[in-house]
């Protein structure tokens, strides 16, 4: 069994500093985490987790963390793969027991490596939420839905949602598990991580602890206590009733939001980044890990041109600051590479990222953040989560010079 994070070992140190200006109930939610082999040490906790009470944002309160999720289904999938229930060169037509086809190259199969790494064609062109009482078999007959001019793993990288739910399902129906259940088992459970997907499973305590993300504008946009249990969360197709107990594993995991609809405090995430920084053994394999850094080192001396942002991409891990590839992907801009996620969506901008060479590691979300400009303003960070990361630093080195 997995050695837990959760041991004397680990040495669980609270914020020095939470913020450098007074109490604003207005002010967004922003937590910072640090982390290395053996620490995890919050560096940043401000603002309120809900505007209406005023509650204070505390540094393990769980918060959608969008894209970050893919990280999460790929180490999901890899546990299968551990367990011999998965095959990543696999057709996924033989676990769906339906056929998985671009409309334009019906020879060419389609493979849980290829979805994980955004190669094999499919597009957000046609959306990507399928609601519960809708069909994933249907939303993939679409012909809007997949790249026309090349077959899966020979079209360009393009980072599409729809991929998720198409994996998510594969993994249930290969396990005979919900998808939440399955991401629970693998990932969560062995590291004594509390998370959820769409609020589905979390405790009562972790809902009240919810984090409500809002627009630049003060809207809220999603998780107030109208978007959380005993309310429905997941997408539920007009004239559904909005229950999952009898949802049968392997048709349209999409109800779980596979591509961003994972909750999760700073704490914990830091804990699974911890996890990978350490390799730790038990959880995925050596060779699970070995699978997901070849994915990205294939990248390394070539990195995807037409991409501006996930130009070094791999099974569901990204690198940013690859000094060979000369991308809009500097964060911290010290001439560092780092491997892991970025999440944005609903005014959130969030990331873990961490140093293989240098065992260090960063889990932060803010909120509140200015919509993108234009529909070519893709890719990239934003300015706040530049200055986030530089005033995190800035922090850390003042503690280690104490």
């Amino acid at each position: 069994m997995i050695k837990r994070l959760l041991t004397a070992a680990m040495v669980l140190t609270m914020p020095t500093t939470l913020s450098a200006t007074e109490y604003d109930p207005d002010r967004p939610a922003t937590v910072v985490v640090a982390f290395d082999e053996t620490s995890i040490t919050p560096l940043i906790v401000d603002g309120v987790a809900n505007r209406d009470s005023g509650r204070a944002v505390e540094a393990n309160d769980p918060v959608r963390i969008a894209s970050i999720s893919k990280l999460i289904m790929a180490l999901a999938s890899l546990r299968l793969v551990d367990e011999g229930k998965v095959d990543l060169d696999a057709d996924v037509s033989d676990y769906l027991g339906w056929k998985v086809r671009s409309p334009n190259f019906p020879d060419a199969k389609v493979t849980l490596a290829q979805l994980l790494m955004h190669r094999s064609g499919l597009r957000d062109t046609a959306g990507y939420v399928i609601p519960l009482g809708e069909s994933l078999q249907a939303k993939l007959a679409e012909p809007e839905a997949w790249y026309a001019e090349a077959p899966p793993r020979e079209a360009p990288f393009e980072y599409a949602n729809l991929g998720s739910p198409v994996v998510a399902t594969v993994l249930e129906a290969a396990s005979g598990e919900r998808y939440d259940e399955l991401v629970e088992r693998t990932v969560f459970a062995p590291l004594g991580i509390k998370a959820c997907l769409n609020w589905v499973g979390c405790d009562a305590d972790m809902i009240a602890r919810a984090v409500t993300l809002y627009r630049n504008t003060g809207e809220v946009a999603r998780d107030d206590p109208s978007d959380v249990p005993p309310n429905c969360t997941i997408p539920v197709a007009e004239g559904t009733e909005c229950n999952i107990e009898n949802y049968v594993p392997g048709t349209n995991a999409s109800i779980f939001s596979p591509q961003g609809g994972v909750r999760i405090g700073m704490i914990d995430l830091a804990r699974m980044g911890q996890a990978l920084l350490n390799e730790e053994e038990g959880w995925v394999s050596k060779e699970g890990m070995d699978a997901m850094q070849v994915s990205v080192r294939a990248l390394f001396d070539s990195p995807n041109p037409s991409q501006d942002f996930f130009c070094v991409y791999g099974l569901g891990v990204q690198i940013i600051e690859w000094p060979k590839a000369d991308c809009q992907d500097r964060l911290f801009d010290d001439g560092l590479p780092r491997v892991g996620h970025a999440g944005e969506a609903y005014g959130l901008r969030a990331g873990l990222w961490f140093s293989p060479d240098y065992k260090t590691g960063i889990a932060y979300f803010t909120t509140a953040v200015p919509p993108r400009q234009s529909a070519e303003d893709e890719g990239g960070f934003d300015p706040r989560e530049i200055a986030l990361m530089a005033r995190a630093r800035e922090l850390l080195a003042a503690q280690n010079s104490d």
